[in-house]
């Protein structure tokens, strides 16, 4: 991580984004207190990771006549535990 005072960072500021573009992070201060971080964007590998849990499923499809309350008692019923 490159860390700049913000005067630094207007004078060299296209050298700053040809480091972020290689994967570095550049924090940028401004009397003396970090104001900003300019950072890398994900790749779409990065992006393309989607936990489990938020992964599409195929919607439960119930015979006719029969409501979703009396199919999950007959789910419990029929568990064997």
């Amino acid at each position: 991580m490159h860390t700049i005072a913000l005067s630094e960072f207007r004078a060299n500021a296209s050298a700053m984004i040809d480091l972020v573009e290689q994967g570095e992070t550049v924090r940028i201060l401004r009397h003396g207190k970090p104001v900003a971080e300019l950072v890398p964007l994900k790749t779409e590998a990065d992006t393309a990771k989607i936990p489990s849990w938020k992964t599409p499923f195929e919607p439960v499809v119930l015979p006719p006549g029969r409501s979703l309350s009396q199919a999950v008692l007959d789910e419990r019923n029929e568990s064997p535990w």
